[in-house]
């Protein structure tokens, strides 16, 4: 253990990461958050999921340093009357699980298309990178409504709040998969002529065997890379179906969500209803955007280049 602990301080990758502030601000940031995400029924003020913490007498309250305002509710309160900064804690933590849910599924499907593809080539090949063609071709607003409309007419609006997490998940994870795909085909591509390779076929090693211990192993820096962005991707993405009316539901506020609620009283003077929410998100976003360019710089520097 102390030998992994003294390579990682002497690597470049550790070495380029304390010489970069921005990214050693944005590492710290994002901590930050995905704590608050991790522990919100722990550090929330209140919990804006129990109906005793509501009081609509309460709604529309400004921030405690308004004379309005009331030390209860530091950022106030929003359009129900639940406390705001409570409100954003736990929406912060819908939008994390499902940008880091919807990651992982765009990351199973593109690597199995993209190292399918790679390997076998040929015809599969061109099969397979047709389908993701097809795919970028759907915007995932279109595949959102054609999703959300069948599910509600088969299961009605109230199983749709239930399930809502889960098929934003799949809504966002199958619009996004080719980028996966398309990367790690590229990538291995490059590997599968390499002399490990095959020697790996010479002493009789199956296809999968390779595919999976042999060559993806080598491709999975580019991933890591995309994966970093991708988050902060389907963060947005989430955010973008909410506020649309195609995503999380009043009851179950992410921060998508939480805007779109406050949007309608911003002009009646309740802007803080929508303004801490999307600098919460726009800050979530940033750190994440800035700590993925900072990867790709150092792990795979040719990526999306040229």
């Amino acid at each position: 253990m102390k030998n992994h602990m003294t390579r990682f301080r002497e690597s470049y990758f550790f070495y380029s990461f304390k010489r970069d502030k921005v990214a050693m601000a944005s590492f710290f940031i994002l901590l930050i958050f995905l704590l608050m995400s991790a522990s919100a029924p722990l550090i929330s003020p209140y919990d804006p999921y129990d109906s005793h913490n509501i009081d609509i007498m309460n709604s529309e309250m400004p921030p405690s340093w308004y004379d309005e305002g009331s030390p209860e509710f530091l950022l106030g309160t929003d359009n129900m009357g639940r406390d705001l900064l409570s409100t954003m804690i736990y929406g912060l933590r819908i939008s994390v699980l499902i940008g880091i849910g919807a990651v992982l599924l765009q990351a199973f499907i593109g690597i199995l298309v993209g190292l399918t593809a790679g390997y076998v080539g040929g015809k599969v090949d061109a099969v397979l990178m047709r389908v993701a063609d097809i795919q970028f071709s759907f915007p995932y607003l279109m595949v959102a409504i054609f999703i959300s409309a069948i599910f509600q007419i088969l299961f009605g609006i109230g199983s749709y709040e239930k399930m809502a997490v889960p098929l934003l998940i799949v809504i966002i994870g199958l619009a996004e998969w080719p980028v996966y795909a398309r990367t790690i085909r590229a990538s291995v591509m490059g590997e599968k002529n390499k002399e490990y390779v095959e020697a790996a076929r010479v002493i009789g090693l199956s296809r999968p065997v390779i595919m999976i211990r042999h060559v993806l192993p080598n491709t999975l820096t580019s991933v890591m890379v995309i994966s970093t962005i991708q988050v902060a991707n389907a963060v947005m993405s989430e955010a973008a179906l909410s506020f649309l009316g195609l995503g999380m539901p009043v009851t179950m506020p992410s921060l998508g969500s939480l805007i779109k609620s406050g949007f309608e009283y911003i002009f009646s003077g309740s802007w803080w209803i929508t303004i801490f929410p999307g600098l919460f998100l726009i800050l979530f976003v940033l750190v994440i955007n800035l700590l993925g360019d900072w990867l790709r710089d150092v792990l795979n520097p040719k990526l999306y280049k040229g």
